[in-house]
């Protein structure tokens, strides 16, 4: 009875992974272009998109995550803040 009901979470976790990709590339593109008195936003908020995405690869069992680093070409000031949590605002 429960694996009709775990195919469907699978898959819902599936699109959830699918939608957080998108705006992995949405806001690297964003950051990429953003004038500098946006860019510690734009990364902040980079960061926590593929934060995000890791934390719903690994709800697929997913662990190994530098291939998929890879190929969205996250560079490595955006996983140095991953998990970080922006500062408040003063």
């Amino acid at each position: 009875m429960m694996a009709p009901i775990e195919a469907e979470l699978a898959g819902e976790r599936a699109f959830s992974l699918g939608e957080a990709g998108k705006k992995v590339e949405r806001l690297l593109a964003e950051l990429e272009t953003a004038p500098p008195s946006l860019a510690e936003d734009a990364l902040h908020d980079a960061a926590t998109a593929v934060w995000h995405y890791l934390i719903i690869r690994e709800s697929l069992h997913m662990f190994d995550h530098a291939e998929a680093m890879k190929v969205y070409g996250v560079p490595n000031r955006v996983l140095a803040k991953v998990g970080v949590i922006r500062p408040a605002a003063p």
